[in-house]
């Protein structure tokens, strides 16, 4: 599944090579810009929809249709596009806790991270501020993702904070330059490759990712 900043889509890539097109519009309106996508065990789908993609810098230029920018859910067959949030400024990163009873979600411009419940059909509850990535260097809120032992990661200024699953920050892996994404990667998934302004650094951990499936 991938979001898709200038065609304001969310498509899935079938094994045979086609495209199908999971949401693009919402109340006859087009997306603003899907940014950041997750899935959860159910099959449910659930992505950040803020305006970079309309921006000069990140995407192509043009209006936006929408008043807001939210957060969806998509239904694990396709058939549904909930709004489920839209009282972010620029909602981004977002991802499960481990056992998926709650919904991480970031907001770039106001530079914390918010949790949700996520109730029995799919619907969030609550959205109180979790953790701030506070610092004076460059950097804000984008990248996040959970590790095997429930920490989360956030990308923030000066690198990646790392908060355990109280929201108390561990600490800040530092980088050369300012990264926006990250993922675990090897077969042991204790390598964190990460995607900063112009490189592509890769970083040995103690604690693994988590393992998908």
């Amino acid at each position: 599944v991938t979001c898709e900043h200038a065609s304001s889509r969310v498509t899935r890539a079938e094994p045979g090579g086609t495209t199908t097109v999971l949401a693009s519009h919402y109340q006859g309106k087009q997306l603003n810009s899907p940014n950041d996508i997750v899935v959860a065990t159910g099959g449910s789908i659930y992505f950040t929809d803020p305006t970079y993609g309309r921006a000069e810098f990140y995407g192509v230029p043009r209006p936006q249709e929408l008043s807001y920018q939210g957060v969806y859910r998509i239904d694990g067959d396709g058939a549904g596009l909930t709004l489920l949030a839209d009282d972010f400024a620029q909602p981004n990163g977002l991802c499960f806790s481990l056992d998926e009873s709650r919904l991480f979600v970031n907001d770039t411009t106001r530079g914390h991270i918010r949790v949700f419940g996520v109730e029995s059909n799919g619907d969030l509850n609550g959205g109180a501020v979790w953790a701030v990535t506070e610092g004076d260097a460059p950097g804000a809120p984008d990248g996040m993702k959970i590790d095997s032992r429930g920490n989360l990661y956030c990308t923030g200024p000066g690198g990646i904070h790392v908060f355990d699953a109280s929201g108390d920050l561990l600490g800040v892996i530092a980088t050369p330059e300012d990264c926006a994404n990250f993922t675990f990667g090897d077969e042991d998934l204790r390598s964190l490759y990460i995607a900063a302004s112009t490189s592509l650094y890769r970083l040995r951990v103690r604690v693994p990712g988590l393992r998908l499936f």
